[in-house]
Order: structure tokens, then sequence, then C-alpha cells
């Protein structure tokens, strides 16, 4: 009797296998990334890391189901894997962390962390925590009065979801059936404070209902099933029927940030476990077990993923700073003056005649 070969992994995702090996390159590489600024971090060459390790899997399953050059992404701090999925380059995300004038996030401006291109729709990242929620809401109500089949999806953490921002966003969106993916990237932690002190319920997803849409719980270790969840998120909000709650249940491997140390609230078992949740090597498992990569292959991508890194992060080192002389650019309508206590801008700040904070300059 003929017995049947089991479908190939990612078939019945109508994923082949030149996709698997994609966003299992994404993960790594985004790891890479990471642990070099972290590196640099400690070095004194940039200021600040707030990381993403532990996160990777949901975020490249995710948004790997995105639309490049039509969708709309609305990141968070630690979204790097979610946006270079999604188009930004290794040079981008490191220019953001030496704050060179090229860097197309914010010209320099920036902290680390703020990423966002205009011209790939990555709206940039805002720094109050959880108003990226109500951009990406208003992106997506534009999207639907113009009829454009735009999706956008935006990123926050469980902590984020206790926010206003985070009610307001979620009912307009369940009202107007909005084309928006809500991601909250759940690591346990809103920077020292667990999720039972953030939360009178274990899982965010079950609030979804309560706005007329769907919560959905994914396992952030589980990149294909990642990819699953966030592919019926987006394809679901592109036919119309309204926006989803994905909560995926990540681990934080690192402390919040390069100026935190987790282990003043965190026991050695509960980060020993954290670790454990790790989705790089899971993935690098389940491909091999299905034939999908070996180790060959694994060791052609990390060569070639070390090489990407050396160059952005040279390039990117290498690139000029902004120029002083343009730091007030952009913050006032018009030229603003050279002193901010002179008595001429004084005068005209408060008698009306045009200054920056007035008539035809506000």
């Amino acid at each position: 009797m003929a017995t049947s070969t089991p479908p190939a992994l990612g078939a019945d995702l109508g994923l082949t296998r030149d996709d698997l090996i994609e966003m299992y390159r994404l993960v790594v590489v985004t790891r890479a990334i990471d642990e070099r600024m972290w590196v640099l971090n400690r070095a004194g060459k940039i200021p600040f890391v707030i990381s993403g390790q532990g996160h990777e899997g949901a975020q490249v399953g995710i948004a790997y189901g995105l639309q490049k050059g039509l969708d709309w992404m609305v990141p968070y701090y630690r979204s790097v894997a979610s946006l270079i999925t999604f188009g930004m380059t290794p040079r981008e995300i490191m220019l953001a962390q030496f704050a060179r004038s090229v860097d197309p996030s914010s010209g320099g401006r920036q902290m680390p962390g703020h990423y966002g291109v205009a011209d790939r729709n990555i709206l940039s990242v805002s720094s109050p925590v959880a108003t990226q929620i109500l951009h990406a809401t208003g992106i997506a109500l534009a999207a639907k009065l113009r009829k454009t089949g735009q999706v956008t999806i935006t990123y926050l953490g469980e902590g984020s979801s206790n926010q206003g921002d985070f009610h307001e966003a979620l009912n307009f969106a369940g009202i107007h059936h909005l084309p928006v993916v809500y991601v909250v990237e759940n690591n346990g932690y809103a920077i020292s404070v667990p999720m039972n002190l953030q939360s009178a319920v274990e899982d965010i997803a079950t609030r979804g209902p309560a706005y007329g849409m769907p919560g959905v719980i994914a396992d952030g270790v589980d990149v294909l099933g990642c990819y699953r969840i966030g592919k019926e998120a987006i394809d679901r909000a592109r036919r119309g029927e309204g926006p989803t709650l994905i909560e995926a249940k990540v681990t934080r491997m690192t402390g919040h940030s390069s100026d935190d140390q987790q282990s003043k609230y965190r026991s050695a078992e509960d980060m020993a476990a954290g670790k454990e949740r790790d989705p790089l090597p899971r993935f690098r498992q389940e491909l091999m077990d299905a034939g999908v990569l070996d180790a060959a292959e694994d060791g052609r991508i990390s060569a070639e993923v070390k090489k990407v890194v050396e160059d952005a992060t040279d390039w990117s080192e290498s690139q000029v700073d902004p120029d002083p002389a343009t730091a007030q650019r952009w913050v006032y309508a018009d030229a603003p003056p050279a002193r901010m206590d002179d008595p001429l801008w004084l005068g005209r700040r408060f008698m009306g005649d045009g200054g920056p904070l007035t008539g035809e300059g506000d």
C-alpha cells in the first residue's frame, strides 16, 4: 500500500522553501544587528540600546505577510525585525544608532530606536508611550476613506496597552471597521513591572472582543504560527472586515534597555526560563528537522550576515554628523532667532506681528 508524502513545511501557508530560508535569514540578521548594538554601546560609540532579542520570531512572522510599497507600518522601539522585514536596511538601522546626518529616520535628531522611512510607508516612532496606536488608527481611517486597499500594522508592548490611547484607538477602529492590525508584544515586563501588576487579565488579547474585533494569542517562539495569525489578520483587514488585536507572547532576553539592570527585579530562574524561549534556535531546529536547512546553508547565512553587519556598522560610523547649525530645523515654521531671549523676538512674540509662535508663523 502506497504511503502519502507529508506536505512540505509551510506549504499549507503558501510559503515556499525560499520564503522559509528568507524568514530565517531575517531573524538571524536582526539578532546579529541587535548584538552589535550592545557591543557599540558598551564601547561608548552609541548612547542607547533598546533590544528586541526574543521578539524577532513574532516580528518576522507577522510582518512577512504585509505588502511592501502598499501597506503602512507604525513601529515601536523594539521593532527592528519588523522594520527589516518590511524593507529597512541594516545600514539604515545603524544610521539611527550613530545619529548621522543621512539617517532617514530623523537626520540624526532623535535618540536610537525612533525609526521611520517616509518613502516606504514607515511612520516615525513617537516618543510618548502608546501614541503610535492613535497614529496607526488615523492612517487606517484615511486608507478606508480613500479606498486604497492599504493595511496598517502597529506594535506596542503590553505595558502600553494600559494607556488611554489604546482604548481610544481600538474603540474607534472597532466602530469604523478600520483596516488595522494591533500587535501587542507581551514580554512580561513593562520596564521592571511584571505583568500581574500591570493588568487584571492574564491575556491582553481578551480585550479585543470588547472593541468588536478578534483577539488572538500567538506563541512568539513559533515563527510560522505567527505568520499564520498575522496573515489572517492582514487579509481580514484588506477584505474590509475590520481590525484584529494580536498578542504575541514573547520573551525579553535582555534588560529593558542598555540603562537597565534586570537582575535587580528578575530572578536568575526567571531570566534562564526566558532564554529557553529564544525563537532563533527553535526556528533553526524546525527548519533542519524538515530538511529545509542544513549545516552548510546555515553556515552560508551566518557568513553573509556577518558581512552585512560589518558593512552596516563601518559604513554608518563613517558618515558625517548633522550640522549643528541645522539643529532647530523643522522645529519652527519660520527660521528661529539666534537667541531665544532676544528682546526683539520677545516683542514680536507677544505683539503678534508674525513672530515664530504667532501670526503667520503659527
